[in-house]
């Protein structure tokens, strides 16, 4: 499918108004954090949520809703307040790679960015720069892992100073800082501006993009990230994520 410039805009804010929709919510792991009301709360379950979304939605979806479970309902309660046995509870959760000791890792080192740190909205801003906020990723990942931990742990996230496209945490912030009006992105982190937001690119979302000529790259990776990054930027410079949404709808229910 060849389409001109101009045909392309129209054509993915079409898709846009499509699938930035309540509706998308039923499939999706954002309906985790959408089960609370409480900032702090929002926020936890979307991170952790968020940080298990790889493999079939179902499974994800399943065992994010175990984790809450796991943590009374209450996530940022328990992460405040939780002693040092309430963590044997979540030894046996696993989902893929992700197990759980790693999961007792993500909440104490969760508990260090609310107590030390003023909590993650405070930790992603630090470091944004005009247009990306790949480098708050980056520094994030410092902060998460500066108390003791486990090493096998630093792999559930993602770097992407070391080329990685970082799919899960951008899609979190997506979550957190794009206001779409519509109920289904948060926006409650208003001290970040969506303009600085990046694609969760992944193999559907590259897939399309690469179909219409927005990205050239052929693995999704950073470079990946930064190309497709621009090509969005061009189309909305103010809410270029946006288009997450026409993409992954593109991919996943049109096969596009």
């Amino acid at each position: 499918m060849k389409l001109k410039k101009s045909e392309i805009k129209d054509f993915l804010d079409e898709k846009v108004e499509l699938y930035n929709h309540p509706k998308f919510i039923e499939s999706d792991p954002i309906q985790i954090p959408h089960q609370f009301s409480k900032k702090e709360d929002i926020e936890i379950a979307g991170f952790l949520s968020a940080t298990i979304a790889w493999g079939n939605r179902k499974s994800i979806i399943k065992n994010a809703n175990m984790m809450m479970e796991l943590l009374d309902h209450a996530p940022f309660q328990f992460i405040e307040q939780h002693k040092e046995s309430d963590l044997e509870r979540l030894e046996p959760f696993v989902h893929r790679t992700f197990n759980g000791f790693d999961f007792i890792q993500f909440i104490q080192s969760l508990q260090h960015i609310y107590k030390n740190h003023n909590g993650l909205e405070a930790v992603f801003k630090s470091h944004v720069e005009k247009d990306s906020i790949q480098k708050s990723i980056h520094q994030f990942k410092k902060v998460f892992f500066e108390i003791p931990h486990l090493e096998r742990t630093q792999k559930h996230v993602s770097d992407p100073l070391k080329n990685s496209a970082a799919k899960r945490i951008n899609m979190y912030l997506r979550w957190m800082i794009r206001d779409d009006n519509n109920g289904v992105d948060f926006g409650i982190w208003k001290s970040i501006s969506p303009a600085t937001l990046s694609c969760p690119l992944d193999v559907h979302s590259g897939n399309v993009a690469r179909k219409l000529g927005l990205l050239k790259r052929k693995q999704n990776d950073g470079k990946a990230l930064a190309e497709l990054d621009k090509a969005l930027r061009k189309l909305d410079a103010k809410d270029p994520v946006k288009y997450d949404f026409a993409l992954f709808g593109l991919g996943v229910f049109e096969g596009f």
